[in-house]
């Protein structure tokens, strides 16, 4: 039931709250970890455990022990938007929402896992407003800018031990959504006028199947020491789109004008890449850094024009700490996690690149029989842009709850 709750397209398009960034490509998007990897700063490309799931590199799914997984995270955001207009600070608070995954992973056999999840991959969820006077008149021009949507995959990922420490792993994804885009401009006049707008309305359905591919290294250092590296490699893809445009000029007697109704294009993503280096101490402590790279400005919308990107790097360094992972006391099981994140956004205002600068906290308390299930909690808190020229700062603070249910499927009973 609580599956079929959350998975709803209605609860998945709410987005994180209003975001005039998110106006520009395919949106914003969310984190590909879990709650336990965005409790420290999104590490993940080479690090697992045997209690949870890996979201961000497929390789390390073979890592799993006989255990079924299944999990369910949930992220909300809370944000304050503000921006220098006319030399006056106007500012704004935003809080929303929404499914973070939802993933159930089991063994196929001892080399090989399974998984499959449904989670957003981006939102767009923006409305702003501009007033300017027109030259020679005592009229001014009203511009009305909207967005709304996002876009979802549903994965089917496997991966497997080729040697004993080495491991490969591959993702398919059923990529689908849809954004739509409104913009009107209307002549503000006297009450004795008629006031006349022009509205203009772009749908974009999107629904294809994209590719991730994953490698990972796990070498012995010593009896206690573990190191781990890891990449990721999603392929360029050309995803298949279907577009609609409408104008309309509203006044008495108007009607729509419908340029193009569901038109098949497609819309070009950009390769990237990801890669990550951690040292491991017997299940207790784990120190790592992730590097990725994201070629947006290839980015080509449905049109085939450019998005008006450029490419994107991020920095991630986390900790992760368990006092005792083979105590029986509970407190020498409880995990915590530290990280730091740096983002330089594809996004750029008058030619300057967009940062996003965070850090993190994180939590997991075991639960249940033999303490193998976890709840988990993470609150990020960051901000990107500047009160700088026309960008718009946002600082927010971001928090999710994971859960990760472990249980034997499959097993043959001895005894009934």
């Amino acid at each position: 039931m609580l599956a079929v709750a959350v998975t709803s397209p209605v609860i998945l398009a709410q987005g994180l709250g209003n975001s005039p960034y998110s106006a520009l490509g395919i949106g914003e998007l969310y984190s590909s970890g879990n709650v336990t990897n965005m409790g420290m700063g999104g590490v993940g490309i080479s690090n697992a455990s045997s209690f949870y799931l890996n979201l961000q590199n497929p390789a390390l799914l073979a890592r799993r022990t006989r255990f079924t997984v299944f999990e369910v995270g949930l992220i909300g955001e809370t944000k304050s938007l503000s921006q220098y207009v006319s030399n006056s600070l106007q500012s704004q608070r935003a809080t929303a929402g929404n499914l973070g995954y939802l993933a159930l992973a089991f063994p196929a056999n001892s080399r090989w896992n399974i998984a499959v999840g449904l989670k957003p991959y981006t939102y767009v969820n923006y409305s702003t407003q501009q007033r300017t006077a027109i030259p020679g008149e005592t009229y001014t021009a009203e511009y009305n800018y909207t967005g709304s949507g996002g876009l979802n995959k549903a994965t089917f990922s496997n991966g497997v031990r080729i040697t004993k420490n080495i491991y490969a792993g591959v993702e398919a994804s059923f990529l689908f959504g849809n954004i739509t885009y409104s913009s009107d401009s209307k002549v503000n006049t006297d009450v004795t006028q008629t006031d006349v707008s022009v509205t203009h309305l772009n749908r974009v359905n999107y629904s294809d199947v994209v590719w991730k591919l994953g490698a990972a290294w796990r070498p012995k250092l010593s009896d206690n020491w573990t190191l781990n590296l890891g990449a990721t490699y999603d392929p360029q893809t050309r995803v298949k789109a279907t577009q609609t445009d409408i104008y309309q000029k509203n006044y008495i007697g108007a009607i729509a004008d419908t340029l193009r109704l569901n038109s098949d294009s497609r819309a070009t993503f950009p390769h990237q890449m990801n890669f990550g280096i951690s040292l491991e101490k017997n299940n207790t402590l784990l120190v790592g850094v992730d590097v990725g790279f994201q070629q947006w400005s290839q980015f080509r919308t449905p049109d085939n024009r450019s998005g008006n990107l450029m490419d994107g790097m991020n920095i991630a360094a986390g900790v992760e700490y368990t006092p005792k992972a083979n105590s029986n006391r509970y407190r020498d099981l409880i995990t915590y996690r530290l990280g730091f994140q740096y983002n330089r956004l594809p996004y750029s205002v008058n030619g300057q690149q967009i940062n996003d600068i965070n850090g993190s906290l994180g939590l997991s308390l075991p639960l249940g029989s033999y303490l193998v299930n976890h709840v988990s909690l993470a609150i990020v808190g960051g901000q990107r842009g500047v009160l700088t020229g026309t960008q718009i700062r946002e600082q927010y603070v971001r928090l999710a709850l994971g859960f990760s249910l472990n249980d034997w499927w499959f097993r043959k009973q001895v005894i009934d």
